[in-house]
Protein backbone atom coordinates (compact mmCIF):
# COMPACT_ATOMS: atom_id res chain seq x y z
CA UNK A 1 0.00 0.00 0.00
CA UNK A 2 0.96 3.50 -1.14
CA UNK A 3 1.93 6.11 1.76
CA UNK A 4 0.27 9.71 0.66
CA UNK A 5 2.69 12.27 0.65
CA UNK A 6 3.56 16.06 0.84
CA UNK A 7 5.45 18.64 -0.23
CA UNK A 8 5.42 22.08 1.86
CA UNK A 9 7.22 25.01 2.07
CA UNK A 10 6.80 27.30 5.86
CA UNK A 11 8.21 31.05 5.70
CA UNK A 12 9.32 32.87 8.55
CA UNK A 13 7.42 35.93 6.90
CA UNK A 14 6.97 37.07 3.03
CA UNK A 15 10.15 36.76 1.06
CA UNK A 16 11.73 35.33 4.61
CA UNK A 17 13.55 32.66 4.95
CA UNK A 18 11.84 29.46 3.37
CA UNK A 19 12.20 26.01 4.66
CA UNK A 20 11.18 23.14 2.09
CA UNK A 21 9.98 19.73 3.95
CA UNK A 22 8.32 16.32 3.41
CA UNK A 23 5.93 14.51 5.20
CA UNK A 24 2.85 12.19 5.48
CA UNK A 25 1.13 13.50 8.00
CA UNK A 26 1.10 17.67 7.01
CA UNK A 27 -0.88 18.70 10.09
CA UNK A 28 1.19 16.94 12.65
CA UNK A 29 4.48 18.37 10.44
CA UNK A 30 3.01 21.68 10.29
CA UNK A 31 2.34 21.88 14.30
CA UNK A 32 5.67 20.74 14.68
CA UNK A 33 7.11 23.82 13.26
CA UNK A 34 4.70 26.16 15.09
CA UNK A 35 5.46 24.25 18.74
CA UNK A 36 9.26 24.68 17.78
CA UNK A 37 9.60 20.68 18.02
CA UNK A 38 12.20 21.07 15.56
CA UNK A 39 14.26 23.74 17.69
CA UNK A 40 17.62 24.51 15.87
CA UNK A 41 16.21 25.36 12.79
CA UNK A 42 12.82 26.68 13.83
CA UNK A 43 13.66 28.60 16.68
CA UNK A 44 16.84 30.05 14.60
CA UNK A 45 15.08 30.84 11.84
CA UNK A 46 11.36 31.67 12.87
CA UNK A 47 9.66 28.99 9.64
CA UNK A 48 6.23 29.16 11.03
CA UNK A 49 3.41 30.11 8.71
CA UNK A 50 2.60 27.49 5.85
CA UNK A 51 2.61 29.17 2.77
CA UNK A 52 2.55 26.19 -0.18
CA UNK A 53 2.02 22.70 -0.33
CA UNK A 54 1.32 19.76 -2.86
CA UNK A 55 -0.30 16.65 -2.44
CA UNK A 56 0.73 13.21 -3.74
CA UNK A 57 -1.03 9.53 -4.00
CA UNK A 58 2.42 8.46 -3.38
CA UNK A 59 5.28 9.58 -0.63
CA UNK A 60 7.75 8.62 -3.45
CA UNK A 61 6.77 10.66 -5.59
CA UNK A 62 7.13 13.81 -2.53
CA UNK A 63 10.43 13.03 -2.20
CA UNK A 64 11.35 13.17 -5.63
CA UNK A 65 9.66 16.93 -5.57
CA UNK A 66 11.27 18.14 -2.58
CA UNK A 67 14.68 17.05 -3.92
CA UNK A 68 13.92 18.84 -7.00
CA UNK A 69 12.70 22.29 -5.35
CA UNK A 70 15.20 22.35 -3.00
CA UNK A 71 17.56 22.56 -6.12
CA UNK A 72 15.52 25.69 -7.45
CA UNK A 73 16.67 29.30 -7.58
CA UNK A 74 15.26 31.16 -4.73
CA UNK A 75 13.11 33.61 -7.23
CA UNK A 76 11.81 30.20 -8.54
CA UNK A 77 10.23 28.88 -5.32
CA UNK A 78 8.68 32.62 -4.35
CA UNK A 79 6.73 32.45 -8.06
CA UNK A 80 5.82 28.93 -6.88
CA UNK A 81 4.47 30.14 -3.80
CA UNK A 82 2.30 33.14 -5.34
CA UNK A 83 0.75 31.88 -7.85
CA UNK A 84 -0.91 29.92 -5.48
CA UNK A 85 -0.79 31.79 -2.36
CA UNK A 86 0.12 35.59 -3.56
CA UNK A 87 -0.96 36.91 -0.05
CA UNK A 88 1.46 34.50 1.81
CA UNK A 89 -1.51 33.44 4.02
CA UNK A 90 -0.80 30.94 6.74
CA UNK A 91 -2.43 28.00 4.66
CA UNK A 92 -2.65 25.89 8.07
CA UNK A 93 -5.06 28.53 9.94
CA UNK A 94 -8.16 26.46 11.26
CA UNK A 95 -6.63 23.39 10.98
Amino acid sequence: MQKTGFVYIIASKRNGTLYIGVTNDIRRRVQEHKTNLNKWFTEKYGCKTLVWYERFEDIRMAIAREKKLKKWLRNWKLELIEQQNPDWKDLSKGW
